[in-house]
């Protein structure tokens, strides 16, 4: 995998040690499952319960909470459809659909770095 150039070291090195760009990527994308959701809503809108069987079933407390708190930092969308029983579709916002790139870095450097277990 390739490493950054000498221009982007020295703007990471001179970023604010508080509240620098990395310290609000991660709180956006706080634990596991954010991640995962965001992964999931990159191939296209999903439904709650697409979205908890292709996570492996997190309870439904945890995927709301997780779901709401990406709503509010507009990271995806929720629309309710008026129907019976009522439809909520997740989509991804333009500022979700940014996050590709990182996701994807994450990709390839998973695969070239082998999880070490106990």
């Amino acid at each position: 995998m390739e490493t950054i150039g000498a221009e982007q070291l020295k703007r990471m090195q001179e970023a604010p040690r508080w509240g620098c760009g990395v310290e609000r990527t991660l709180k956006v994308l706080d634990g596991k499952w954010t991640t995962l959701i965001v992964r999931e809503l990159l191939s296209g809108p999903k439904r709650f319960g697409d979205l908890r069987a292709a996570l492996g079933s997190p309870s439904a407390k945890t995927l709301t909470d997780r779901l709401r708190a990406l709503e509010h930092q507009r990271i995806l969308t929720r629309t309710v459809y008026a129907e019976v029983p009522p439809r909520v579709v997740y989509r991804l916002t333009e500022d979700g659909e940014s996050l590709s790139g990182i996701l994807y870095a994450m990709l390839k450097w998973g695969e070239e770095h082998p999880l070490v277990e106990d």
